[in-house]
This record gives C-alpha cells, structure tokens and sequence, in this order.
C-alpha cells in the first residue's frame, strides 16, 4: 500500500480525463469531485495518523517528501501545478518513486524495525539507480497516449515537445539502461548464483522490452495505453 497521498486535480483535469482516460471514476461520472476530494483528504490524514502510530521519522519523511511532490505535480496554484512543465513533472515523479520510496522504506526497516545502523548495501543502491531509469522512463511514456488532452488544454509534455516517436525510444533507451545496470550487477557480484539469477534475468527482461516495444503503434492510443500497461504489470513485476 503506498503511503503517500497526491493533492487533489483542479476540475480542468476531470475535462482533460474525459478525453485521455474516460474510465477513470471521477471522468466516468462515477465518482463526483467532492468524493474525490474526501477520499483524498481521508487517506492523507490516514497516513500521517499511521506514521504518528508507529513512529518511524524515515516513515514520516517518506510519506511528507511524496505529499509535498504529489501536491506539487497536480494543485493548480502559483509555482505549483509542475505537470504542465516536462522537466519538473519527470522530477517529481522521480524524487517520489525513485529516491524518496526506495531511501525511506530502507531506512524504516534498517533503521526503526530491525534497529540496525545506516548502511547502504549494494542491493539498495541498485534498487535505487535501477527505479530512477524505470520512473523516468515511465513518467515520459505516460504522456504519448494522452497527447490529444494535453494539447487541448496546454499541458506541455515531453510528448508534445519531441514528438511520440522520439519520446517512446528515449524512454525504450532509459529502461535498458536500468536492464544494463542490473546485467553489470550481476557479472560482479561475488555469488554464482546471483551471477546467473541476475545477468541472465535482467537480459532477458531486456530482450522482451525491446521484442515488444518494437510493435507498438505510435499512432494508435490503445496500443501504447497496452504497451504501458505491460511494463507496469509485467516488465516491472519480474
């Protein structure tokens, strides 16, 4: 369960959705605004009481740094509203998934369950480089499926500014990087076993992005909505 809350979309989201994703709750008209709004104000404060009940400082920092950059990335405010700007909507998306999800949840652990001292193993700092490819790569992939909505309403996107093409194969580039990291953490790792395990299972993942990567149809919304969604559910769960 992920312990982070987003702030809540302005209602021009809800007419970007209705274009890109009509399924979602509240586009679909199942859900209204204001049940959008009590559900995430529910889970925000849920998850600061949880982290007040167990007492974990990396807990709370983790949870605070994500609310701080979700609230960021979506409230449409002055200096906020980074989802409009390509750079600093990769940023935060990498700051909460990449760092913020890997170094809290570690230090939670290492630190408050097992009352350990800080040490960064080799498993956390791969974890770490590996996550930061994958999210930045997946932040730009996201956009290619809605760029319809996002020029409609002024969202300037990675997409948008580079092209659908040159985006998907940069974001193609980022993950076999991360695949490429996992290949080299294997090779030197002193284990045989972690050798074999990890070499050969992140070069296969490798052969599979890039076997279906090359069938995806640029211009057709469903097949790279398909494509994401395989990474997410397959490439990401390995």
């Amino acid at each position: 369960m992920n312990l982070y809350v987003v702030g809540v979309n302005h209602l021009s989201d809800v007419e970007i959705d209705k274009i890109n994703k009509p399924f979602r709750p509240i586009a679909s008209g199942e859900y209204s605004f204001g049940t959008g709004v009590i559900i995430t104000a529910s889970s925000l404060i849920l998850s600061f009481w949880h982290c007040w009940i167990i007492g974990s400082w990396p807990l709370f920092w983790t949870l605070f740094v994500c609310f701080m950059m979700g609230t960021a990335y979506s409230v449409n405010m002055p200096l906020l509203r980074w989802k409009k700007h390509p750079v600093l909507a990769a940023m935060s998306i990498l700051v909460m998934r990449g760092l913020a999800f890997q170094l809290g949840f570690y230090l939670h652990m290492q630190t408050h369950v097992y009352k350990r001292p800080t040490i960064f193993s080799r498993s956390m700092i791969f974890a770490t480089i590996f996550l930061s490819f994958f999210y930045i790569a997946m932040s730009l992939l996201k956009d290619i499926p809605d760029i319809e909505g996002d020029k409609i309403f002024g969202v300037q996107s990675f997409a948008l500014l580079l092209g659908q093409k040159r985006v998907f194969w940069i974001s193609i580039f980022l993950l076999e990087i991360g695949y490429g990291v996992g290949i080299l953490m294997g090779a030197t790792s002193p284990y045989l076993w972690s050798k074999i395990i990890t070499g050969v299972g992140h070069a296969f993942l490798a052969l599979v992005l890039c076997y279906h990567a090359k069938s995806v149809d640029l211009k057709n919304s469903a097949s790279t909505t398909s494509f994401y969604t395989f990474i997410w559910k397959v490439i990401s769960n390995l």
